[in-house]
């Protein structure tokens, strides 16, 4: 979340970025929340200390010295009891707020505003290009009828070598974050909502992306990003071990409503996938430089597998709540655009400054004993199925094979489907 401070400071700047990310925050009411929480807190304040005075008096008070020491606590138990309510009203609303914004995000309502920066990659052209889904049946790779009948819509079977070929890229995609000297964790696939609220996550609600546990506070993850975030909550790291960078897996869920659109065609949207991803706490004069190694790092490794992509930077009205400035990867999909092809995203890498690390309470000490808040940033090696989606349909053959990326022929132990 933003710092309430700033907030009181800079008013007229939060609604204006509000107003930019589209999002719908009653920012007055907020404020007038916070004006009854501090009146509210400076009486219960004034009302202790004079309890406090009362209870000083000796140890024979009067009758009448302890009936008002009874009132008085009975009092400041209501106050206190009201001002919980006011915290809690307060904060959700604080919550909403998205994060600042870079100055240099390029403005727009959503990613159809997102400024290409570069295109990289020859797109190679195919007489009549099969897009993943006929591939897949020529080759007998997936199977969504029996996902359906087992689990529901957007859930699917992997087959034979796609199988395959999906643990190939989550073992490249750990070993090549952790040659750059990543941490490597597999973390739960479950997390506590007060997790993914500090994440940047409204998880309840009509809008909500998460699968919960019923009977529990937990959900689903739809992302690692949100339990390594987890993995340090509540800690104070040093910083002579900052930036320290993780490299995880875990299968994320999403429940995707509202998103069966023209784009959701096969392995695109779906409920279930497999995911490596990169994520860093640094001190706060480093995450730039992080943010720009992430991108670049996630470039080598689209590069290494022979796929043409361009990068973007993403607009204001595109960016996640939690997001300060984020860049997304978009892949070479012939399945795309009614078949004639355009991209898709595969990647993103956000910095995310101070934003996770307030509402989670992560912080760092130097070496002179101060105190501050981490900056935490994430950026995808390698979601399973839009990789599967670009291989597949780039690598495909005039023949109706696909050939499989050099890279990956090691991990798969063969050279090409079909």
């Amino acid at each position: 979340m933003i710092d309430i401070k700033y907030l009181r400071e800079n008013p007229e700047v939060v609604k204006n970025n509000c107003k930019i990310r589209r999002a719908n925050v009653d920012i007055d009411a907020l404020l007038d929340l916070d004006r009854d929480y501090t009146n509210l807190l400076q009486e219960i304040e004034v009302l202790r200390s004079e309890r406090n005075r009362l209870a000083n008096q000796g140890s024979s008070p009067s009758e009448e010295v302890v009936l008002k020491g009874k009132e008085l606590k009975n009092v400041i138990s209501e106050k206190e009891e009201e001002l919980k309510s006011i915290i809690k009203e307060r904060d959700d609303l604080l919550r909403k707020i998205p994060n600042l914004t870079h100055k240099d995000a390029p403005l727009g309502d959503g990613d159809e505003d997102n400024v290409v920066i570069k295109k990289v990659g020859e797109i190679v052209g195919v007489e009549k290009p099969l897009n993943h889904l006929e591939l897949s049946e020529k080759h007998d790779l997936i199977d969504f009828e029996r996902g359906a009948k087992t689990t529901g819509a957007k859930f699917y079977f992997l087959k034979n070598k796609l199988a395959i070929l999906e643990q190939a890229l989550i073992r490249y995609g750990v070993d090549f974050a952790v040659r750059e000297g990543f941490e490597f964790i597999a973390t739960p696939d479950l997390a506590k909502e007060e997790i993914l609220l500090g994440k940047g996550f409204l998880p309840r609600g009509p809008e909500k992306n998460v699968y919960y546990i019923d009977g529990t506070d937990l959900a689903l993850i739809g992302t690692s990003e949100i339990t390594v975030l987890g993995y340090r909550m509540n800690e104070i790291l040093t910083a002579d071990e900052l930036p320290k960078k993780y490299v995880a897996f875990s299968h994320c869920f999403r429940t995707e409503s509202g998103s069966y659109g023209r784009e959701s065609y096969g392995l695109y949207r779906v409920h279930q996938f497999s995911k490596v991803e990169m994520f860093a706490f640094t001190l706060p004069e480093q995450s730039e430089a992080i943010h720009a190694e992430f991108l670049s790092l996630e470039e080598r490794f689209w590069q290494s597998l022979g796929i043409p992509y361009r990068v973007v930077d993403c607009a204001t009205g595109d960016l996640g709540a939690s997001d300060y400035r984020r860049y997304d990867i978009e892949a070479w999909m012939w399945g795309r655009n009614e078949g004639k092809g355009e991209y898709g995203e595969v990647t993103s890498t956000s910095n995310c400054i101070d934003y996770q690390a307030r509402g989670l309470n992560i912080k760092y000490k130097d070496n002179e004993g101060n105190k501050g808040l981490v900056h935490t940033l994430n950026g995808t090696v390698v979601a399973t199925p839009r990789a599967m989606i670009a291989i597949l349909e780039n690598w495909q053959q005039t023949d109706g094979t696909i050939k499989i990326p050099d890279v990956l022929i090691s991990y798969c132990g063969f050279d090409s489907i079909g």
